[in-house]
């Protein structure tokens, strides 16, 4: 069995539920670390033999330290059997919820130029009631504007659990 590391960008939190839920799935998931991206330069990366990388979009981009991390730690990367995966409400709709089909996987992949072994997009989660002011009513013209959900005084998940399952699985395969 191998070490390996899950490093999460999360703005609300559900980027690292999805991070713990991958954990608990994983038929290796006592040996798996759980660390927010702000702490993950603290790490000694060499140590893992897998390292996947879950981030949230808010407004349209990852963290742009996201980028920093991928930029000063690619030939590590590069050696490590290793994953990524995008949280993204625009995933909720079936004609962008894939690597192929999703607008942020593919801007992550041409300005991070990592080519991660696995991919995966997962939508992700509108919690107005935590939303500050500002973030509540511009997000609810967003969601306006594509259609989704504009209630403000409820919380709509669109994450497909059984994707988040099947997505383990396959990076439990990835050959070493």
């Amino acid at each position: 069995m191998s070490a390996s590391l899950i490093i999460y960008s999360s703005t609300d939190g559900h980027t690292k539920t999805i991070c713990e839920k991958i954990r608990s799935v994983s038929k290796n998931s006592d040996s798996i670390k759980i660390v927010p991206l702000s702490e993950a330069n603290e790490l000694s990366l060499h140590i893992y033999e897998q390292i996947i990388i879950g981030a949230s979009i808010r407004y349209g981009k990852h963290n742009k330290n996201l980028y920093k991390f991928i930029s000063s730690n690619k030939e590590i990367l590069k050696k490590k059997r290793s994953a990524f995966f995008s949280v993204n409400v625009v995933a909720r709709k079936p004609e962008k919820n894939t690597p192929e089909t999703n607008p942020y996987m593919k801007k992550f992949l041409k300005i991070s130029n990592w080519k991660p072994d696995k991919l995966g997009v997962f939508a992700g989660k509108v919690d107005y009631p935590k939303y500050s002011f500002i973030d509540k009513h511009l997000i609810q013209l967003i969601m306006f504007i594509t259609k989704g959900p504009t209630d403000t005084s409820k919380t709509f998940e669109f994450t497909d659990w059984s994707k988040v399952n099947d997505f383990t699985k396959e990076i439990d395969k990835i050959p070493q």
